[in-house]
Order: C-alpha cells, then structure tokens, then sequence
C-alpha cells in the first residue's frame, strides 16, 4: 500500500507550499484576510501585514489573490521576490508586470507611462488595480521611496494603486525613516503565532481538506501538545514537525502519532 491508502489520505496534508486549500482561517488570519479585502475594495491605497518567517503569510496572499481573482473588477499584479538594486531596475520591473510598452526608457518615462496606466484602467475602466509584494522587507528604502510617490496617484475618492506589503518585522525601521509613508498606511496588521487550541485546530482542519475522515484520532493531545511546544505556533514549523511525524508511523506501522513520536523527531532535529 502507498503512503496515503495506508493513512486515508487523498492529498498531502502537511505540505508547507502555500495552497489556499489548506490555509486555516485563525482568528489573527481570518482578520487580516478580512480587513485586507475591505480595504482593497474601498481602494484605500497601502496595506501593511506583517509577521515573522513562517506565519502563513504567503499563504494568506495566495488566498487573497484566489478570493479577488473570481472577481473581473480586478487587475491583480505579483511581486515575489522585490530585490530591486536600483530605482530604474525596480520600475523596469513594474512596467513589465503592469504589461506596459514605454516608447522611452528614462526614470520619468516609466514614471508617466506607470501614472497613465493607474488613471486609464482604474479611472476610465473602473477597475482596481493591485500590486501585492511578497518579502517587501527586502525593498530598498530607495524603492520605498517609490512606493510612495505611486502612491500619490489618486482622484478625490480613492487611490489608483492597491498595495499589499507583506514583511518580516526587520521592515520597520525603512519605512519609518521614509518620510510620510508610515501616515499613507490604510491598514496596519501583526499576524501572530497561533496558541495551542489553535494548533491543534489547524492540524485537524488540514488533515480534513487531505481527505482523513476515518473517525479515528490520528494524533493524540500529548503529541498535539508537544507539536506545539515545539513550533510555538508558527504554522510552517507545525506542517514540518506533522509531516516527518506521518513518515514514522507509516515507517514504523503505527496507527498514530503520540508523544513518543513527537519527542524523537524533536530530538532528532537538535542533532543536525
């Protein structure tokens, strides 16, 4: 038997890929997701959410992203990885993604053509354009700098860009020596680890969108509790430490995951 008949699974349940079908609504993530989607549709401008490596915020944006995308009132744009070195290579970028053709190619150009772009889709076609970052900690704070001025572009009822930062905590510090971005910020929101009922919620909820409905208790409260003792509630680090945890009981033909399981895998890991 393969590895999901032997635990009734149809799909890998602990992947740490950032699948909106596994993404578990918390309460900080159902939220962030909420307040995300408001503001974005009452074009708001600059959205912040922040969060420590391995809070599920990729995941959240992917989420958002299938949430907006069933919508044709959206142009919806994608940076994943924002290592810009320069100004002019950060706009060359962006006037890649928004599909421009510039006649020029000068700073100011890309500048007006980016500006013309914002006003002829989101004014005279009405639509609401977003740009989301992922890793936006890694922008320069000349490139924030940037980030600012587009978002100067509005009419009197809205901004003409949508931006979603989603940072590590370290993004503090550049944009509060940015003068008057920190005030342009719509929305502000901490995504925090979960706490050990959330924990143990998340486990169950992605093992059922993997298909486990056998009835049975796959893992037991003391292995739950170490999970989370271990993780603190990051949810990458619960997905990893779940995932080796479903490899040994199937290595080992158990029929579930306990303590015991848990503390190996916990003391395994301090050894590499």
């Amino acid at each position: 038997m393969g590895y999901y008949e032997i635990l009734k699974l149809k799909k890998e349940p602990f992947s740490t890929s950032p699948d909106p079908d596994f993404f578990y609504e918390s309460s900080p993530h159902k939220t962030a997701l909420t307040r995300l989607e408001i503001n974005i549709r009452l074009r708001r401008g600059l959205n912040l959410i922040l969060g420590d490596v391995g809070t599920g915020k990729t995941t959240l944006l992917r989420t958002l992203l299938q949430n907006l995308g069933q919508d044709e009132e959206f142009i919806l744009h994608m940076i994943l990885d924002p290592t810009y070195q320069s100004e002019f290579q950060f706009l060359s970028s962006l006037v890649k993604i928004f599909g421009i053709n510039p006649n020029f190619r000068s700073t100011m150009d890309y500048k007006e053509e980016i500006e013309k772009y914002l006003f002829r889709n989101g004014v005279d076609l009405n639509k609401t354009i977003v740009l989301f970052i992922d890793e936006a900690q890694k922008l320069t704070p000349a490139n924030i700098e940037l980030l600012r001025t587009l978002m100067n572009y509005e009419t009197n009822d809205y901004k003409l860009l949508q931006l979603v930062l989603m940072a590590q905590m370290e993004i503090l510090p550049k944009i509060k020596r940015i003068r008057n971005f920190i005030d342009r910020v719509s929305l502000k929101y901490i995504i925090n680890p979960l706490d050990r009922s959330e924990t143990k919620s998340l486990i169950e909820f992605r093992l059922r969108q993997a298909g486990f409905n056998s009835g049975r208790v796959l893992f037991t409260d003391d292995a739950v509790d170490m999970v989370y003792e271990a993780s603190q509630g990051y949810p990458r680090r619960i997905a990893l430490i779940c995932h080796n945890a479903l490899e040994q009981i199937v290595m080992h033909d158990k029929d579930k995951v306990d303590k015991d399981i848990i503390g190996k895998i916990i003391e395994r890991e301090k050894d590499i």
